[in-house]
């Protein structure tokens, strides 16, 4: 008599469905992910930006107790370049910082026309930044807006 064995294969690997719902799964968890980090990497560069904004004004505000006035538009339009006083015997700041976008755009600055008041402005990514300046705003400020305010927003700093 001859005995007839009933081998049942293992299952060694997984169903295409089973494929399917892990990687349905991870492609949702890094869509959230990516969508997070890309919201973090603004919020960096727009508190850069601020810092940036901070330390231009401390070095108008030091400028301006030592010369009585405030350095014209031109004596703050250098990206890169230094603030020093008119005989240039003293540097207030040795480089300004430039915009954080990487192409050298300097943060705007707008002196009044006797160099008494001043507007500082950098334009922000993250729309919902909560320091952002709205249109009326800066129109209140008699200022120009450089942001286009659809992709950027502005962010003011005025004399103390």
């Amino acid at each position: 008599m001859m005995k007839i064995f009933n081998i049942q294969r293992k299952q060694d690997g997984f169903t295409l469905i089973e494929l399917l719902v892990v990687i349905a799964i991870i492609g949702v968890l890094s869509g959230l992910l990516f969508s997070n980090f890309v919201g973090i990497r603004e919020r960096s560069r727009d508190g850069a930006r601020k810092s940036d904004l901070r330390q231009i004004q401390a070095a108008l505000e030091l400028y301006r107790s030592d010369q009585g006035e405030y350095p014209t538009e031109e004596d703050l339009s250098a990206c890169g370049g230094s603030l020093k006083d008119p005989n240039d015997t003293v540097i207030y700041m040795q480089k300004i910082p430039c915009d954080q976008s990487g192409e050298n755009v300097p943060y705007t600055y707008f002196p009044d026309s006797d160099n008494v008041t001043y507007t500082l402005i950098a334009c922000l990514e993250n729309e919902n930044d909560s320091q952002k300046a709205t249109p009326d705003e800066l129109t209140d400020l008699g200022v120009t807006n450089p942001c286009n305010q659809e992709d950027n927003f502005a962010y003011v700093l005025q004399n103390p």
